[in-house]
Formats: C-alpha cells, sequence, structure tokens
C-alpha cells in the first residue's frame, strides 16, 4: 500500500465549518475517493461556503443543513467528520454511532469522565470505530521520534514532555465577534484545555493503552492575567475588558503510567510566547529537546563518558537519518495540506483504515483517555492540585495483546 492509493468510495457527512472545519474541507474535497453527501453548520453563510466549496471541486452541490441529525441519520453516509466546538464533539460522535456511522473527531478536551465512558461504551455496542483526528500524531517530528524510540535510540523511557504553547490571545479575545467557541472555555474553565497535541504522539511513544496505561496526575494553574491585559490594550471598549477569565495562564500537568514514566503536558495560551510544542523525550541512553533543536545519545554525541562534560548538537542529522518510513513516502508522493501536511495524513489514515476494515490507528479507548485529561485536570485543580485517577476507559484490556492496525499509517 502506498500513499495516493485511491480506495473504494466512501460517502461521508461533515459537520462544522469553521475556522477548522473549511480547510479540512477543501483537503477532503481533493480526494477522489471520498464522496461528500451533506453539510452542517449553525451559520447560514459557513454552510453556503462550504458548499461552494464541495460544488468547486467535485462539481455537485451536497445536502447542506442546520440540523446535525440530518447528517447522521442520512441513509447513505457512511461516516462522518465532527469539527464542531468542543463542548459538542462526543454527543454528536455517541449519536452517529448509534445510527450506523464510522466517526472522525476533531480534537478536543471532554467536559465530564461520563461522556467519556458513554463514548468508549456507544463504540463498543454498535461495533462503528471513533478515530481522533489528532495531527500532531503524524507530523513529520513526531514519527522521526517514534521511529527512534522504537529503534531504541534513547533506550528505555523514563520521561516525556509536551505542550500546547502557542498565543491565542487574538483568537480568544476576538471570539464573541468571530463566533469561535475558545472564548467562552477560558473565561469558564480551568484546566489543561487541549491535551491532544501533546498527548496523543506521547501516548505512542510510551504504548499507552496498549502495554501501558496512564494511572493518575495532578495539575496546576498560574494566575489568569494575560487575556484580560490584551483585552483592555486592544478592545478597551469590549464587555469583556472587565471579565474574569477562570482559565490560569500557564496550566501544568504531572502524569504517572503503570510503567513508571512521567508526562509533563504544558498548556500556554494567553501570553506572548513564540509557538511550541514544548517536546521532550528523555531516556537511559538520552535525551531530545524540541526548543534547542537538541539531542544528546550516550556513545554517539560530543562528550559522551562518564567525564559528565555532555554537550548537545543539533538533532538534523538525526531527523534525516531515522526518518519514518511513511514520511520518507510521504515526501516522494508531495506534501498537501496544512499544518505541515499532517492534516492530509491524518485524514487519510481515517479513510484508508475505514476502506480496508483495520481497527483506526488512534481509537476509541486513545480517544476518551486523552479528552479526559482535560475534565480530570480541571478536577485537581479545583480541589487545590489534588492527586487524581485516570479511569482504564480499556477495561483492563490494556495488559493483553490488541490486534493492530498494519498499513502505513500504523502508530503502533
Amino acid at each position: 500500500m502506498e500513499l495516493g492509493r485511491i480506495g473504494r468510495e466512501i460517502n461521508i457527512g461533515f459537520i462544522g465549518l469553521g475556522f477548522r472545519g473549511q480547510p479540512e474541507l477543501e483537503l477532503i474535497c481533493q480526494m477522489e475517493d471520498i464522496r461528500i453527501v451533506a453539510l452542517c453548520d449553525v451559520y447560514t453563510d459557513r454552510l453556503q461556503q462550504g458548499g461552494e466549496i464541495v460544488k468547486k471541486a467535485k462539481c455537485y452541490l451536497p445536502q447542506l443543513t442546520q440540523n446535525w441529525h440530518e447528517v447522521i441519520s442520512h441513509k447513505d453516509i457512511e461516516a462522518v467528520i465532527i469539527m464542531t466546538g468542543w463542548q459538542s464533539h462526543i454527543t454528536i460522535a455517541i449519536e452517529a454511532m448509534k445510527c450506523g456511522k464510522a466517526v472522525g473527531l476533531e480534537v478536543g478536551g471532554a467536559s465530564s469522565i461520563k461522556e467519556c465512558w458513554d463514548l468508549v461504551r456507544t463504540s463498543e455496542s454498535t461495533g462503528k470505530p471513533c478515530m481522533m483526528l489528532e495531527n500532531c500524531c503524524y507530523g513529520k517530528e513526531e514519527m522521526t521520534l517514534l521511529s527512534m524510540i522504537r529503534q531504541g535510540i534513547f533506550g528505555e523511557l523514563v520521561h516525556v514532555q509536551g505542550g500546547y504553547q502557542h498565543d491565542l490571545r487574538y483568537e480568544i479575545g476576538m471570539g464573541d465577534i468571530n463566533r469561535h467557541y475558545r472564548q467562552d472555555n477560558f473565561l469558564r474553565r480551568n484546566g489543561e484545555l487541549y491535551p491532544t497535541h501533546e498527548l496523543g504522539p506521547i501516548a505512542k511513544y510510551l504504548n499507552l493503552n496498549r502495554g501501558n496505561r496512564m494511572l493518575s496526575l495532578v495539575s496546576m494553574a498560574s494566575k489568569a492575567r494575560g487575556q484580560s491585559a490584551w483585552l483592555k490594550k486592544n478592545r478597551p471598549d469590549s464587555p469583556l475588558v472587565n471579565a474574569h477569565f477562570a482559565q490560569g495562564d500557564i496550566v501544568s500537568t504531572l502524569i504517572k503510567c503503570a510503567g513508571g514514566e512521567t508526562i509533563l503536558l504544558t498548556h500556554d495560551c494567553t501570553l506572548p510566547r513564540p509557538y511550541s510544542r514544548g517536546g521532550r523525550v528523555q531516556g537511559t541512553k538520552g535525551i531530545w529537546q524540541e526548543d534547542n533543536r537538541g539531542i544528546y545519545i550516550e556513545g554517539m554525541s560530543p562528550g559522551s563518558g562518564d567525564s559528565g562534560m555532555h554537550k548537545w548538537e543539533s538533532d538534523s542529522a538525526y531527523m534525516e537519518k531515522y526518518m519514518h518510513p511513511l514520511w520518507q513516502e510521504y515526501e516522494r508522493f508531495g506534501m498537501r495540506g496544512g499544518h505541515d501536511g499532517m492534516d492530509y495524513l491524518v485524514l487519510r489514515a481515517f479513510f484508508e483504515s475505514l476502506q480496508e476494515g483495520k481497527p483506526m490507528p488512534i481509537d476509541v479507548y486513545d480517544t476518551a483517555s486523552w479528552m479526559a485529561i482535560t475534565c480530570l485536570s480541571e478536577q485537581s485543580i479545583a480541589m487545590g492540585s489534588m492527586s487524581v485517577a485516570v479511569p482504564d476507559f480499556t477495561n483492563g484490556r490494556w495488559t493483553l495483546p490488541r490486534e493492530k492496525n498494519d498499513t502505513i499509517f500504523a502508530l503502533d
């Protein structure tokens, strides 16, 4: 199997046409084996724009509706792509699976543990897959690190870090004007609101839900000052200028795993800073860090030995040498789509796994456990940063062999 293959045609419904949804719709329109049967959004202007995107690319006009129930109950639709606001993701996914549809779910955190359990149990009872479309799992850097980890370059992993560290003050501060759901979340919630960009790849590094799992977490939030300061400077006449933002500027979440590893997640969106996912991989043979593009591998890097004079070196040669086979193929094929090509890969992973009848490379247990970090971190912060147990959504099956995805999109 190789990139660019055309499989059997899949009829899909697409729900949510905002800032994330429209670019993804444009990307899917480039896929010859995907037919877009219906589009849904609550806003008529976005709905009409989505219809025009499909009409221009595919030469037909899909059904347009403001009612997502019409999409998930459509008899000709096999799968739905859900790109709505965070709080509605799981509700729509559950009802879609009950209607016999496979689900590709955009990222975001869960509001409660109950809805995560409901998502898992619905997938199990209906036999329909639910895959989180976590594009960072398919990033070039993340997949290269996965390749290095599988080859033992870092030895046994001990500690991994990642973050969603992205100055979003404009997006949040203009959310009431631009109709962006992120603003409401920052006003009312305080936790690790967007955990999966960092946790998704880390989960694959550590074999979470496949021989390992998260046991507990502790989360702590700083004071909230950055967004209010931005509003005072940039929107002094806004009714939000005196609003209290619940979300702390920096949220740190420390997770303990059954294998003894620790994970540190950082959420940092309301202070001035360059973008970074803050990656760090550390094991018994070496360490890699994103922010200094540095790596140190014992026995390979300068200063190796017992002298203690260890020295960072650039990771560029390692990134080239250990590039994941999927990305080697992707560069030959030609990168496309947003987020440095990751969007295309994660969408094709979903569609081609469905075409081939393979397990999703990011399955419903991954989806539920990654999304649960949001509401668990909220609980921990609200209780004075007490330790909170992470549920085992596999019900013990994380200890047993599982059927693997054996396509080129495999992450196991």
